[in-house]
């Protein structure tokens, strides 16, 4: 009895150790499960995650991954799937808000956004991204010429008691983000960044300049100043070394007495205004003297003091800081007609050229002028304090930058809702592949899409979960790129049919045009797009218009040509460029799929201009006009007398507010589980813009 008691207690001790390590298993599988980071907050607190929470889990990884390869109607029902099983989680609507942006669906972006947010997730960030694409939907891009700046910064002349320039009285803004200051009372032309901070200085030929006044940039990239005092112009490098001498003193055809302004036309003829002699002086390309004009003509009595100068297309505007009014001549400086009536402005300095508008200063205003009608602007000013505003311009980022002589500033002015509004930056792509080297790229644009270009290093401050990250880089601005990625879209349509011969010379020449560099996509649009190219524009020099294996149609779906063009270059280069070859007609049914407004998101959305090339010069279509002028696109026709050969050119030269950085990581991954969070802040003067994201380190 006592042996078989024996024997039951030994299987009883038995089971209770077998319970005990069961039970000891379940709660180191518990604490391990517990320890997970709360990826998506997919984990709740003090319990076990469900099965369902698993596959949100699951999910949402695959969503985030397929999203930071361009693979956005991919990442969009990996985390639709994810938010089945976890529909209160706000992280998940956050991405599937950023998977339905990048799709070009932004009224679904919006509405994921806004659910989050009404749930208390995101905060002021949230708030600013939901109110900017609101924004933009609206109004989109295009330049209100009534809306007024206001000042963002500034770059003084003196810094304490170091003397920087002074006299600062023209400047010209370069495609990096930074800026040529002419300085008068230095005698010298220097190269300012974004942040402010001198680059490099150009003192002219040995002798020096002789009180520069402007500066242009010629068509061929060098630089050309004006030098008042020494009556002359000064022909330089686009680095600012120095070339030669273009004129000199004296009444006679290509001689000045006191150049002003300068300007340059289509054929390369630069205009001068020569106040001395109270006329316009014109030289050739190479610097010859042509004629002058200004005297007085049928209708016009003469100039009194002629200064700002500028070419719009066939027609030289100039300004008379006598008479206070702005006048109009064709290219051989015939005289055509009052634009701005006289006595307008008070004392009009320099005048520049914003599209169709120019920008005047006068004393301490400056007005925009319609070319069109005359019809007057003021967009800024710079307040009470004594000022003498010389010019204004233009620069790359959207911003106004004027010279003030008299404080010895150039003023960066901003709209005074970009100020409010900050930078709209996101972080379009993490590469953790190298865990824990992290690679990311982030984009910076304004309120209005414009990208944000030239910003250095100290632009950029990462953290991650709010802490400074270690080793950050900033390894490269994609404005700075060379080398672009073109789509061909050859319109396969009937209409387009009988203008098959102009279609492969248009194609050969871009393909020439690109020098063998990057690569090109060619998609015939027929009944059904489909790609018939993929490789080195070298090979498509030769293209014939016979292989194309899609046939001509009654119907071509562009809305389809156009995505299918658009897909491929999400993953290429960051310079990339649809080029649509057309008769600019559209058939019916052309956008059934994808509409006018989510085809240009899409495009804009993923930094994807699209061009016109036009087979005929009728006008065309609507929608046609719509996708290029709100894709930064431009229309070109195929037989236009300056060629094609800048098409490639002009489309390269489009800004870019794509910046790559890296940093090493000190987070934890759990197995390459855990979510690890990423913040971007990027600072420039007075504005500032953030996001917040997060990925996935490899599986381990």
């Amino acid at each position: 009895m006592k042996k078989g008691e024996s024997t039951v207690t030994s299987s009883s001790a038995r089971i209770k150790r077998i319970s005990m390590m069961t039970a000891a298993v379940l709660v180191s599988a518990a604490a391990f499960l517990y320890a997970q980071n709360d990826t998506a907050g997919l984990t709740a607190k003090n319990r076990i995650r469900t099965a369902g929470e698993g596959i949100a889990s699951r999910e949402f990884r695959r969503g985030v991954q397929a999203y930071y390869r361009g693979s956005f109607n991919e990442a969009v029902l990996q985390l639709e799937k994810s938010l089945l099983y976890k529909s209160d989680d706000n992280l998940i609507l956050d991405w599937l808000g950023k998977a339905y942006y990048r799709s070009g669906m932004e009224g679904e972006a919006l509405t994921a956004w806004q659910k989050a947010y009404d749930s208390g997730y995101g905060g002021l960030l949230m708030q600013n991204r939901i109110e900017i694409v609101q924004e933009r939907r609206i109004t989109g891009s295009s330049y209100e010429n009534s809306m007024r700046y206001t000042e963002a910064g500034s770059f003084p002349g003196v810094r304490g008691n170091t003397l920087i320039f002074s006299e600062p009285v023209s400047v010209l803004p370069d495609r990096d983000g930074s800026v040529w200051v002419a300085a008068y009372g230095t005698n010298e032309l220097l190269k300012i960044n974004v942040n402010g901070t001198v680059v490099s200085r150009a003192e002219g030929p040995v002798n020096g300049f002789d009180r520069p006044l402007d500066v242009i940039r010629l068509q061929n990239g060098n630089l050309l100043v004006s030098e008042s005092a020494g009556d002359r112009l000064s022909l330089l490098k686009p680095n600012g070394s120095f070339i030669k001498y273009i004129g000199g003193k004296g009444r006679g055809t290509g001689q000045c007495v006191g150049p002003q302004y300068l300007a340059e036309d289509a054929n390369g003829n630069i205009y001068v205004t020569d106040y001395g002699n109270g006329r316009v002086d014109v030289f050739d390309r190479d610097g010859k003297g042509l004629f002058s004009f200004g005297k007085k003509q049928d209708g016009f009595d003469g100039f009194k003091g002629p200064t700002g100068i500028a070419v719009i297309g066939d027609s030289v505007y100039v300004a008379d800081c006598v008479s206070g009014a702005v006048y109009q001549f064709d290219l051989a400086g015939n005289y055509e007609r009052l634009l701005v009536q006289e006595k307008t402005f008070v004392h009009p300095e320099s005048m520049k050229v914003w599209g169709r508008y120019l920008v005047v200063c006068d004393s301490n205003k400056v007005i925009s002028v319609d070319s069109d009608t005359g019809a007057t602007y003021e967009c800024a000013r710079s307040g009470n304090a004594p000022s003498r505003l010389t010019s204004a311009v233009p620069d790359i980022n959207g911003n106004v930058l004027v010279t003030d002589m008299r404080s010895n500033e150039v003023y960066v002015m901003a709209k005074l809702q970009e100020l409010i509004g900050g930078l709209f930056v996101q972080i379009e792509r993490v590469n953790a592949d190298s865990f824990p080297a992290v690679t990311i790229e982030l984009s910076v644009e304004n309120r209005h899409r414009q990208p944000v270009v030239g910003l250095r290093a100290e632009n950029f401050y990462l953290t991650e979960d709010k802490r400074p990250v270690a080793e950050q880089k900033l390894l490269g601005a994609a404005s700075n790129n060379t080398v672009e990625d073109i789509t061909l879209i050859i319109d396969r349509s009937s209409g387009s049919a009988a203008y098959a011969e102009q279609a492969e010379s248009v194609v050969r020449e871009l393909a020439s045009d690109m020098n063998g560099e990057g690569t090109l996509r060619i998609i015939a649009a027929g009944a059904v797009p489909a790609a018939e190219y993929t490789g080195s524009p070298r090979a498509a020099e030769l293209f014939s218009i016979k292989a194309v294996k899609t046939g001509i149609s009654d119907t071509v779906p562009v809305d389809l040509a156009v995505r299918l063009a658009a897909n491929d270059l999400i993953n290429a280069e960051k310079k990339r460029a649809i080029i649509f070859i057309t008769t600019g007609k559209v058939t019916q049914n052309a956008f059934a799929r994808y509409g006018l407004a989510e085809l240009t998101a899409y495009l804009n959305n993923n930094s994807i201009a699209l061009s016109v090339i036009q087979l005929t010069q009728n006008s065309c279509d609507e929608e046609i006009n719509y996708l290029c002028s709100n894709t930064e696109g431009q229309q070109y026709y195929v037989f236009r007398p300056e060629g094609l050969s800048d098409v490639i050119r002009d489309l390269k030269n489009l800004p870019s507010g794509v910046y790559q950085l890296s940093y090493v990581s000190s987070l934890q991954t759990n197995m390459g589980e855990a979510y690890l969070p990423v913040e971007s802040e990027v600072y420039l003067m007075n504005r500032s813009g953030r996001d917040e994201t997060g990925y996935f380190a490899p599986l381990q």
